[in-house]
């Protein structure tokens, strides 16, 4: 005798709910994982904070501190933990640089460390500059770029450093590998040989135009970068301030800048 059977149709409705509860099922075991690599991007990257923000020591301004940009930027660092998309072909450290940067930029802006319309005094500067140099053939000196602007040695430099603590990664990422100014790039393993190229031409350049510094200057950037010795040591080895060292220093990049944007437009 042959047994009959029914065939069960489950509703939509139900249908619907066992697809929710297998995709939060899935969500709720990915989670832990995540949450993990998470931790690990974080813990590995963490020691990079204060040494992002100890570029801009000098330029804190009270009531803003040390402890309050480095809390910025580890504010940053864990944001770029959670926002973090391999698939958009960049490196994590990378991201993340840029991240902790952004942030602690973010702080100084807040605090008023960093003036209005500051891109707009830069560029005057540098529009100046390069005014000078087309009629003389040589770069200004600071108390010649001051006269011409209308304004004090004193605001100049202050300018300058202020550019300098705002654009705290353009020479400094040179030395770390890490692109500079707030593109996030490729991973450094997908190089092209026109990339690679163009970043030997860029450090020849930028060579060139350390070697034709005043000769201070020059001593200032190798001693910085080079030697790694802070503002304070570089102080004393030429018996001046700390603070006239960063005044020098910042003199000194924007002078950097302008050689470097002469190369690039002599192409």
């Amino acid at each position: 005798m042959a047994v009959k059977t029914n065939n069960i149709v489950e509703p939509p409705q139900l249908k619907d709910q066992k697809k929710h509860l297998k995709a939060a099922a899935l969500r709720a075991y990915a989670a832990p994982k995540k949450q993990s690599l998470e931790n690990q991007r974080i813990a590995q990257l963490l020691p990079m904070v204060p040494k992002i923000a100890q570029r801009v020591v000098t330029y804190l301004k009270p009531p803003l501190s040390f402890e309050d940009i480095v809390s910025a930027g580890t504010l940053g660092l864990i944001k770029a933990a959670k926002d973090y998309d391999p698939s958009h072909n960049a490196e994590f450290k990378t991201y993340a640089y840029i991240r902790i940067k952004g942030a602690i930029l973010d702080e100084l802006r807040g605090s008023s460390s960093l003036p209005a319309g500051l891109n707009k005094q830069i560029q005057k500067a540098f529009n100046m500059s390069r005014k000078i140099i087309e009629q003389t053939g040589t770069p200004p000196s600071d108390n010649e770029l001051a006269e011409k602007l209308g304004i004090t040695i004193d605001k100049l430099y202050e300018t300058l450093e202020n550019a300098r603590a705002q654009h705290f990664v353009s020479i400094d990422s040179l030395g770390d590998n890490i692109p500079p100014l707030g593109n996030i790039l490729p991973a450094d393993n997908t190089s092209t040989p026109d990339q690679l190229l163009e970043k030997t031409e860029l450090i020849n350049n930028l060579t060139e135009a350390v070697q034709q510094l005043p000769e201070k200057k020059r001593q200032i950037i190798i001693l910085y970068y080079q030697q790694h010795l802070t503002m304070k040591q570089i102080a004393k080895v030429f018996n001046i301030t700390e603070p006239r060292v960063s005044q020098l220093h910042a003199s000194a990049l924007f002078n950097l800048s302008l050689k470097l944007k002469q190369f690039k437009d002599a192409r």
